[in-house]
This record gives structure tokens, sequence and C-alpha cells, in this order.
């Protein structure tokens, strides 16, 4: 049976000009992203992680090509239109929370139900039980302030998730975080992604983390390639920081 992607990029090209002529990211991309499927993506910084990212999102167009995300063609999208599907089927998580100071845990949570239409009572019953799916059900009336950097990016993975989006975006998620905090924001995720069955895009510079993805993608002078698959052992794909290269190296029996 054909299954059809998620994600489906066809020679995607996007340029920019700049003071010093045509800055072009993208030359030809193409890729798939099967349901379920959790892929990270690595690569300098510069490389145009971001802005695929926000291409996929419907946050920013293509130069040209065909960008399908959850079966719609995100680049002819209107404006109106964009919204409207990025509220529906798309969850993003930013590096940074990006929280609404004045607002508590649970307010943060239900906005984009309220912004989709949602009631008021049916959106704070619906954040609730995501703050609970993220361990924070005993900080829902706690503001921004009050919470730890953890607590913040688990508030904006529930904010992300409250709508049932089928595709979690998640730029830089634990970049923010200390490493032991950034593992266990992680472990949330990889927990979320299987018992929602999302279909899950990372973009990291945790090296360690992007191994425990099925699939690493890296990102170079304008095209995507597989460098390697999840090793849940020591000694799986090594990528060196700085330069981003990759190799796979064997386990051993």
């Amino acid at each position: 049976m054909h299954l059809t992607p998620v994600v489906e990029v066809r020679n995607l090209e996007k340029s920019y000009r700049t003071a010093r002529g045509n800055l072009q990211l993208f030359r030809q991309l193409n890729f798939t992203v099967q349901a379920r499927e959790m892929v990270a993506i690595v690569g300098q910084s510069g490389a145009g992680k971001s802005t695929l990212l926000h291409i996929l999102g419907a946050l920013d167009a293509p130069s040209s090509g065909t960008v399908y995300c959850a079966s719609t063609d995100v680049a002819t999208l209107t404006p109106r239109q964009a919204a409207g599907f990025r509220n529906r089927e798309i969850g993003y998580v930013w590096q940074f929370h990006y929280l609404l100071p004045e607002f508590t845990a649970i307010e943060n949570v239900a906005m984009p139900l309220l912004a989709g239409g949602v009631k008021r009572k049916e959106a704070l019953e619906r954040a609730a039980q995501w703050l609970v799916e993220v361990g924070l059900a005993e900080r829902y009336d706690h503001r921004s302030g009050e919470l730890s950097g953890g607590e913040q990016q688990r508030v904006a993975l529930a904010r992300a998730l409250v709508n049932g989006p089928r595709l979690l975006l998640a730029d830089e998620p634990t970049g923010d975080l200390d490493a032991a905090t950034a593992d266990r924001i992680f472990e949330i995720i990889e927990r979320l992604h299987a018992s929602h069955g999302l279909t899950s895009i990372l973009v990291t510079h945790n090296l360690d983390l992007a191994a425990r993805c099925g699939r690493i993608l890296r990102l170079e002078n304008g095209g995507l390639s597989e460098i390697g698959a999840r090793q849940k052992m020591s000694g799986g794909v090594q990528i060196t920081q700085g330069t981003e290269s990759a190799r796979s190296e064997s386990t051993g029996s």
C-alpha cells in the first residue's frame, strides 16, 4: 500500500538578495518524511536549517519548487490560509519559549485554541490536560517568570501540541538549556511523539539528541544528505562539532 508522506519537498530553491549579491540557500532540494517519523536536521550555522523549518511551517515561501506538508501545498497559501494551516496542522517549538509573561501557564497553552475559536472553558480544560502531559499540572497558574527554563519550554511544547497537529517542528528546542534539562525535555518530546502519533522534524546542534532520532539529515551546500540512523549503543553516528562533518562507526558485537 502506498503511503502519502506527511512532508514532501521537490526541487526546492530559496534565495535572498543581499548587498553582496544573490544568496542561494537551497538548490534543487528534495526529501520526504513519512508519518510518525522523527527526523533530525543538522548543519553549520547559516546553512538554512531554520529557514527550511519556516518554509515547511508556512512562515516563509520558497523561491521555487513544491512543498507539500500535511497534504497541503504550503507555497500556494495566502497569509490568512497559512495562519489557519499552522493553527490546525503544525506544532512549532522554538529555541526560546516566547511565552506571554502577563498570562499564566494554562492561559499560554490555551492561546492557539482561543485563536481558533474554541470557547474559553473548553480551551482551558484542554490546556490543563496538556500541562499534565508535560508534567506541569501543579504549575498551571504560574506565570513564565515563576517557571524555570525547562518548565517554560515544557509549557511551550504543550502550547505547540494543544491543537492536535500532525507535524511537530522544533527549532533548537533544547538550545537554551543545560545538558540534564535538555535530556529531560527531549525525553518528553520522544514520549509525546510516540503516544500521539506525531511526525517530528527537529533542528538541533545537540549531536547526542540528534542520534536518538530515526534519521539524521545534514543540510550542506544547499542540499540534504542522510548521515545516520538511530543508534542506541555508544559509538554510533559521530558529527564533529564546528565543521558538522559526519561519519558512521560500527558498534561491533
